[in-house]
């Protein structure tokens, strides 16, 4: 077989000719299948399945091969990966996807890149896979709540990516909360308590003291999870049988009122709607804040930089935050971190597109779950401990080099997976949390619905509502000035917006 090409080539005005040489060297292959074991539908009697993928490199150099022949061994495959710089990722996708030469199997890059192209899988220039799904034994068991949010005008296109959907929380100083004399907070105003306790018995020394660690991010940050809290809506709620967005809710506007408390009097850092991620955590790090909100995983490296400074200091998590109503409330996402399509352009027949359904069909089982999160065993990717949870290596190096990049190709991340061994008991702990919530979190009901103005303007219109925000929580403006944002957003387009969201939300639910 000829070498195989591994990485795009940068020039745009040669990506139609890559491709034509890329699709040529990916049916040149004469290497045969795994034998033995159960046969996966895309084992046929003809021989290998051989297509090329298109994916996100997200580490500076290409991975070594060795995960990617195991792939092929144990799918009866030949595959062509065609690695894409992250950085200019969707740009050589758009231009492979405009001189049609696109590879067979083709991932997005996120969640944002899918709403751009859905008027192309409108325009049939993808494959709908939706029938198909069932006849494959991993396939058929995908989970339909994630499907649905997929879906373009009601049938399926693509294979989701899993993703943990619901992994915010608190994260805080254990050892702060002791001092303080205080237990785990659940409500708004628990949290408002513990955060004015810290404030009062300066636990950072000398007036340093700033409780809560935020950042410039209204969904990552603290502000989307205590807006839940408040009841508010996951970027869209209906409100007497109509869709509306969160912002024009009275739940957003007891949130600002509660943040621009929180701001008043000095539980939060001042400048949080100008600071990065790094600046936030290293507020935690430096001593100097004691609550954060966000991903709960992040709590292992909090309390490993934290401890460096000082050594007393302890960290633990909590998801269990309460709505108005009493309940257990938290954010979700879609359920997964991109999509996965096959372009009409590249894939020819139905046959075709029935065996590189029936390669990734396994890649939601264990075995290649497994491999492409964890690597292999006898490559020296890991370890089992005594009860056989899985023990990544500590050589960064190797495992940066051969099995960090699969990720981005990698399927299953919820399901099929075996047990792993974390690094702390906290780090455990905000990944069975993350997992439980998935049960009580709150998603946004637009997932699945298209609005030509929301891809068109939708991004600027929401600069808008994100500026008064932060202009309303520091006391330049009101809630009259508020509500005329509100007012210019629907003037430039957001009516229209909740017009053309509400026509198909009334027509799939007339269904």
């Amino acid at each position: 077989m000829a070498k195989k090409t591994r990485q795009w080539i940068t020039a745009l005005t040669t990506v139609a000719v890559a491709g034509s040489m890329l699709a040529a060297c990916g049916d040149s292959g004469e290497k045969k299948g795994a034998e033995g074991g159960t046969p996966s539908p895309a084992a046929t009697t003809q021989g290998p399945v051989k297509f090329t993928i298109m994916a996100n490199l997200q580490t500076p150099e290409v991975p070594s091969d060795k995960l990617e022949k195991f792939i092929e061994e144990k799918t009866n495959s030949q595959i062509e990966i065609q690695w894409v710089p992250d950085g200019s990722y969707d740009e050589k996708f758009q231009a492979a996807f405009a001189t049609g030469t696109l590879p067979q199997a083709v991932y997005l890059k996120n969640a944002a890149s899918f709403i751009l192209m859905r008027d192309a899988i409108k325009n049939g220039q993808f494959w709908e896979i939706g029938p198909y799904l069932k006849d494959y034994p991993n396939l058929s068991k995908l989970d339909t709540k994630i499907l649905d949010n997929t879906k373009v005008n009601g049938k399926i296109y693509s294979l989701y990516q899993e993703r943990q959907p619901a992994r915010s929380g608190l994260i805080f100083r254990k050892d702060w909360l002791d001092k303080v004399g205080a237990t785990v907070p659940t409500t708004t105003d628990e949290i408002y308590n513990v955060l004015k306790k810290f404030k009062e018995a300066d636990l950072a020394g000398n007036g340093k003291t700033i409780p809560l660690a935020d950042r410039n991010d209204l969904v990552y940050g603290s502000f989307k999870t205590i807006a839940t809290m408040f009841g508010t809506p996951n970027g869209w709620g209906v409100v007497n049988g109509k869709l509306t967005p969160d912002f024009m809710t009275t739940n957003y506007m007891d949130t600002l009122k509660y943040y621009k408390k929180l701001h008043t009097e000095g539980l939060i850092n001042q400048d949080f709607p100008v600071t990065s991620k790094n600046d936030q955590q290293n507020l935690m790090y430096t001593g100097r804040s004691g609550m954060y909100v966000g991903t709960m995983g992040d709590a292992k490296t909090m309390q490993d930089k934290t401890a460096a400074n000082f050594p007393n200091a302890v960290y633990d998590v909590s998801n269990d935050l309460k709505g108005p109503d009493g309940q257990k409330t938290t954010w979700g996402t879609n359920g997964y971190g991109t999509i996965l399509l096959f372009p009409k352009s590249a894939v020819k027949s139905e046959a075709e597109l029935k065996g590189i359904l029936g390669v990734f069909d396994q890649f939601y089982g264990k075995e290649l779950a497994d491999a492409l999160k964890f690597g292999l065993k006898d490559q020296n990717h890991y370890t089992l401990d005594a009860d056989g949870k899985i023990v990544t290596s500590t050589d960064t190096k190797l495992v940066e080099k051969e099995v960090r990049p699969y990720l981005n190709i990698a399927l299953a991340e919820t399901t099929n997976v075996s047990p792993q061994k974390y690094a702390s008991a906290t780090l455990e702990k905000a990944n069975n949390l993350s997992n439980e919530a998935a049960k009580f979190m709150i998603t946004d009901p637009t997932a699945a619905l298209d609005s030509a103005t929301y891809a068109e303007r939708g991004t600027r219109l929401q600069e808008q509502i994100k500026d008064a925000t932060y202009q309303f929580i520091m006391g330049k403006i009101d809630e009259a000035g508020f509500k005329a944002a509100t007012d210019k957003w629907l003037k430039d387009g957001g009516q229209k917006i909740i017009d053309e969201f509400n026509e198909q939300y009334a027509a799939i639910n007339k269904k």
